[in-house]
């Protein structure tokens, strides 16, 4: 018999990586850019801001897809597993979509408080 939650996991756990470098290093190249241009002159600060979303935006990803792993249902037919995938995948992407645009919030109108220039 085969198991198809083995293979459900196989499959999210390749889509999932992949999705998560892809759109991390569009959003790190990018976000340079986008950063530099909300604080001027402040270079080398404007890099470390961004590796620091960057490694957060792994961190947060690569531990929601290892803990949605454990409430997975058991699979037991082919279109159920199509259907796990989507719906798994649907709510994690979601979720970077939400914290993408709460970060880009949070940069625009916080940055300039914490950096008073005098």
């Amino acid at each position: 018999m085969l198991n198809l939650n083995l293979i459900g996991y196989g499959i999210f756990i390749a889509l999932m990586v992949f999705i998560i470098l892809v759109v991390g290093k569009i959003c790190y190249r990018n976000g340079n850019v986008f950063v530099a241009q909300l604080i001027p002159g402040h270079i080398e600060l404007c890099q470390q801001i961004n590796k620091a979303l960057l490694i957060g935006y792994y961190l947060v990803n690569l531990g929601y897809c290892a803990v949605n792993l454990s409430f997975w249902q058991n699979i037991t037919a082919m279109p159920m597993l199509v259907e796990v995938i989507a719906i798994k995948m649907a709510g994690i992407i979601i979720i970077l979509s939400g914290l993408h645009y709460l970060n880009i919030y949070v940069l625009v109108t916080q940055i300039h408080k914490l950096i008073k220039q005098p």
